[in-house]
């Protein structure tokens, strides 16, 4: 299951991030980025314990809800609102792997519960270092290779248009 990067763009990742009020064209190249480095668009969505297409964790899942959303409720019930009723009760990890826009608030919920402010007008660069930083306790790469996989799996996207 793979998307372009147009589709991803705007039908998951653009539409998730204006519904929780979060929108902006750093944050949807952020989350963009994320997808590629991770499972490449989603040519890889399950890595050991890592699922979906942002590979997110158990742990880093959890960690959302316990540590993050336990002290927002309005936000929580955006988020679980976005989960399919049934399956998140019966395997919540499962909606990161079928769910692409609960899996999209998940993973930008990483990257907000660490209170760090993207810089505006970020370049890919700027991108690459705050996935490293922030997206996994353990970085499942190096700085080079969200911007090769930005460059090879986002920008060579024909008419991509913000």
């Amino acid at each position: 299951m793979t998307f372009s990067a147009n589709e991803l763009r705007h039908f998951i990742i653009r539409e998730t991030l204006k519904e929780l009020g979060d929108w902006s064209l750093d944050r949807e190249n952020l989350l963009l980025g994320t997808a590629a480095q991770e499972s490449g668009l989603g040519q890889n969505l399950k890595e050991g314990r890592l699922a979906g297409i942002y590979h997110i964790s158990p742990a880093a899942h959890r960690a959302v809800w316990d540590k993050y959303l336990i002290n927002q409720p309005e936000l929580a019930s955006t988020i679980r609102g976005l989960a399919g009723q049934r399956s998140f009760l019966k395997d919540p990890n499962g909606e990161l792997i079928s769910n692409l826009k609960y899996a999209t608030a998940i993973a930008w919920l990483i990257y907000k519960r660490t209170d760090k402010e993207l810089p505006q007008r970020s370049s890919l660069e700027d991108l690459a270092r705050f996935w490293h930083r922030h997206f996994h306790t353990r970085a499942s790469g190096q700085i080079e290779d969200f911007v090769i996989s930005f460059r090879g799996m986002v920008l060579s996207t024909p008419s991509l248009v913000a």
